[in-house]
Order: structure tokens, then sequence, then C-alpha cells
């Protein structure tokens, strides 16, 4: 089982450095890239869906602070298999009122699951687009109540997020 357990830890570890290497592409002017992107965070889904059947949700204590989050990125990002994006927002939920896993990566998964899902974000961290050199944000249920929201959570307050992104 120990084996086991490392050699998940850095499969896992491993698919997130082959999405960051590959994210600029997601948005690419080039089909192939777009299309490369898309084969890549399909075949991450399809092998967390797998990951999630054996173990359940990839805590820190199972695989590591580095991996964990790493299985967090890959449910992120597999936007086009919305089973595995609720399974993992599922058993992440599970975890984090178990106390394994934080309420900021739920949040953001929840977010981009709603959004994914035609629905309004909760907190504000999906972004839609850029208008007048603003970030601009996929809809929010409640947006007066939305930096509250992002508090309980740990994230700061959205003016503050997207000042990230803000075009220079």
């Amino acid at each position: 089982m120990a084996h086991d357990i490392s050699a998940l830890t850095a499969e896992l570890t491993d698919m997130a450095a082959a999405d960051h290497r590959s994210a600029a592409h997601a948005n690419s002017e080039d089909p192939a890239e777009q299309l490369a992107w898309r084969r890549l965070t399909a075949r991450h889904g399809d092998r967390l869906g797998e990951i999630m059947d054996a173990y359940g949700w990839p805590t820190a204590e199972l695989v590591g602070e580095a991996a964990a989050r790493a299985a967090w990125l890959i449910a992120q990002h597999a936007d086009r298999q919305l089973d595995v994006q609720r399974r993992a927002l599922h058993l992440m939920q599970q975890a984090v009122s178990a106390g394994s896993a934080g309420p900021r990566e739920l949040a953001f998964l929840r977010d981009r699951t709603l959004v994914n899902e035609g629905r309004k974000q909760i907190y504000g961290t999906q972004i839609a687009g850029v208008k007048d050199g603003a970030p601009v944000p996929w809809p929010c249920e409640e947006p007066e109540r939305m930096d509250a929201l992002r508090a309980e959570v740990g994230i700061e307050p959205f003016d503050e997020y997207v000042a990230k992104f803000a075009m220079s």
C-alpha cells in the first residue's frame, strides 16, 4: 500500500506539472495547441476519476500537500467532464467537513463546476473575460455578499483578486 501511495503522489504531482506546462495553450490562437490542452485535461480527468474510485479524495494526509493540490487542479481543469468535477466536488466537500481539505480550494471548485453547469457562481472566482482592461466575473448568485462569502473561506476580496489579472 505504501508503494501505491508514493506512486500515486508522484503521478498526481507529474500531472500537475504537465498541466502547468500546457495551461498557456488553453486559449491559444492555434487550434492544435487548444486540442492538445483539451486532450491532456481529459486524460487527467479520466485518471482522477479512477483515483477517486480507488482512494476517495486524495487528501494531504494520504498523498501530501503538493499532490493533494495537484488533484484539486486536475479537477478544476476537467471542464468538459462535469461528472468528474461533480464527484470531486462531493468528495472534497466531505474532506473539508472532516478537516482534511481546504475550504478555499473547495470554493474555487464549486464556482468552476457551477459555471460549467451554466449556473451562477457563489464566490466570484471564475473570470468570464476582460472589459476595458478589467477582469469581469461570471455572474454571481449574491454579488452583494460575494466578499463576505470569500472571506469565510479565506479568499481575498474580489478587487484584490482581480488586480492580479488586470491588464497593465
